[in-house]
């Protein structure tokens, strides 16, 4: 009789039914289930679920369907288990940690590794004998498998397959998700293509750069969120449009009152206006990328761009940038990100200004940024590299 409030509780109901009905069997608790299923699973065509929650609901919704699939004897409930966990393969960085920009809940840009798959991982790789799979449930086990699960779902403790190796030289798109993935063993890319300031995060090893993004002061609305996005002759290339005016007084004229501000906009004739084009685009490299950045249309705008690294590296050819902290700003040729035996080198800088936290833009990232600034029009090309 009762009620869910997100997509994923619709699946894990289902799946504490059918543990209660395998117990004390119901006819209405299938039917229940059944209600459910009509709505159809909610899996994209890139093997997301709704909420694309890559750290905690596709994880939940994984296993709610296995349990489904087990208890109810309905083997077609692996069908989107074996997608996700498909699309996941796809979805990692060195060290099998797990790809969360795209995720629509509270792991967006948390940390996690792919163990916290191991139950539809084991269970998969038992029942299709991927290799895939066994191989990363198998490095997962030691922290991440569970004795009631190895003794309710005595498959799961049984040999698997031979390992077969896990995916790590690609570029593949997710269309539906929006990102494009492109992963050289230690290099791992994601190039976010729609609705976020944080059009590019890229790791060599440990050495992560969380995001690149970039703020025109342009009318309090400069943020670089990028309206297209798409590949084109080898490149991904972001593009933004952005108008500004002025308004001028009520014709006819009359009285306003103190709250009446906002109504009384669209009567005002528009007048002075302003345009700014901005894009980046991004390039992959023998060794790194390449990313170009531009702003034009209306001059002298000062622009900052940010650079975001994780913290715990050792950040050389910088000064600290003032009033900011943890903020650093890059005059010189190039700058040096360096953990452990991992390093990314940027630049060349560009420190026009000392103007870094531009209005109304989106607050600094925690950690390290580093922050090149200059004018409108604007065209500098950045390249992150490594050895």
């Amino acid at each position: 009789a009762g009620g869910i409030h997100t997509p994923n509780h619709r699946w894990v109901v289902c799946a504490a039914l059918a543990q209660v009905n395998e117990l004390f069997p119901d006819p209405a608790c299938v039917r229940r289930i059944d209600q459910w299923l009509a709505e159809g699973i909610d899996i994209d065509a890139d093997g997301q679920y709704t909420e694309r929650s890559t750290l905690v609901y596709n994880v939940a919704v994984d296993r709610a369907l296995v349990v489904m699939a087990a208890k109810l004897r309905r083997p077609e409930l692996l069908e989107p288990v074996r997608r996700n966990l498909e699309a996941m393969l796809y979805l990692l960085h060195p060290g099998e940690e797990v790809v969360t920009e795209i995720s629509r809940r509270q792991d967006q840009y948390e940390r996690g590794d792919i163990g916290r798959y191991w139950f539809p991982l084991r269970y998969l790789a038992a029942h299709d004998r991927d290799g895939r799979f066994a191989a990363l449930a198998d490095r997962a086990a030691p922290r991440y498998a569970r004795l009631p699960d190895l003794m309710e779902y005595p498959e799961l403790a049984e040999p698997g397959p031979a390992h077969s190796p896990v995916p790590e030289d690609y570029e593949r798109e997710f269309p539906a998700v929006g990102i494009g993935r492109i992963r050289r063993g230690q290099t791992s890319a994601t190039l976010i293509l729609g609705g976020s300031s944080r059009f590019l995060t890229l790791r060599r090893g440990e050495a992560v750069v969380n995001a690149v993004r970039f703020a025109s002061a342009f009318f309090g609305k400069g943020q670089f969120i990028p309206d297209e996005a798409g590949k084109r002759n080898g490149s991904y290339v972001f593009t933004q449009s952005l108008s500004g005016d002025y308004m001028q007084p009520l014709d006819p004229a009359r009285r306003i009152g103190p709250r009446d501000w906002a109504a009384g906009r669209a009567e005002r004739r528009r007048s002075e206006v302003c345009r700014l084009e901005q894009r980046a685009t991004v390039t992959e490299l023998a060794h790194g990328f390449r990313v170009r950045l531009q702003a034009h249309g209306a001059d002298d705008v000062p622009v900052a761009v940010e650079i975001n690294l994780r913290e715990g590296g050792k950040l050389e050819g910088c000064e600290p940038a003032p009033r900011v902290a943890d903020g650093w700003l890059l005059a010189g040729r190039q700058a040096r990100c360096r953990v452990g035996n991992d390093e990314i080198r940027f630049g060349p800088g560009l420190c026009l200004h000392r103007y870094t936290q531009v209005r109304m833009a989106e607050p600094k990232l925690a950690g390290p940024s580093v922050y090149l600034t200059g004018y409108t029009p604007l065209d500098h090309t950045l390249v992150f590299e490594w050895d």
